[in-house]
């Protein structure tokens, strides 16, 4: 079990785990937990970690669909801040716990302000991954906000 998975058991939080064989050639991590598990990529989100005003230490976590890119002036409005860059992969992985490409954002070993994309408010369940490269965890949005305390936001154009 992952730090992510514990934390939904810990909290009787109602989930399921998928878990696919994952393909290190695969170009993006993200639909191929599409593809794998047969899923709409509306219905996948990513877990993102961004720094805000050039600051790396200074991280904030975007959950956003799979098939949407991060809007960073968006990202840096949802965390207070003025500007906002994608966070360095290695530092992403020393705070959160997780390898990139198996980052969730439930669980993480340092707790980071999150924002959900707004558009996991209009589904019943969404997918995140669950702290493994080929390991996803299906939960409600209201649920996802709960465990990580976050704030849905327009975070993509």
């Amino acid at each position: 079990m992952t730090p992510a998975i514990n934390l939904a058991k810990k909290k009787k939080i109602s989930h399921k785990v998928h878990q696919y064989d994952h393909d290190p050639s695969h170009d993006s991590y993200g639909l191929e937990a599409v593809e794998a598990l047969g899923q709409d990529p509306k219905r996948v989100f990513k877990t993102l970690l961004f720094c805000l005003n050039g600051e790396p230490k200074n991280l904030a976590v975007a959950v956003i669909p799979v098939d949407q890119k991060l809007n960073l002036k968006l990202a840096a409005k949802a965390g207070g801040g003025k500007k906002a860059e994608m966070a360095n992969p290695d530092i992403a992985q020393k705070t959160t716990g997780y390898v990139v490409g198996g980052i969730s954002p439930l669980g993480q070993k340092k707790a980071l302000p999150t924002f959900i994309h707004e558009s996991a408010k209009e589904l019943e369940t969404v997918c995140v991954s669950a702290g493994k490269r080929g390991l996803e965890i299906e939960l409600t949005p209201n649920d996802l906000a709960s465990l990580t305390r976050a704030k849905f936001s327009g975070l993509c154009l």
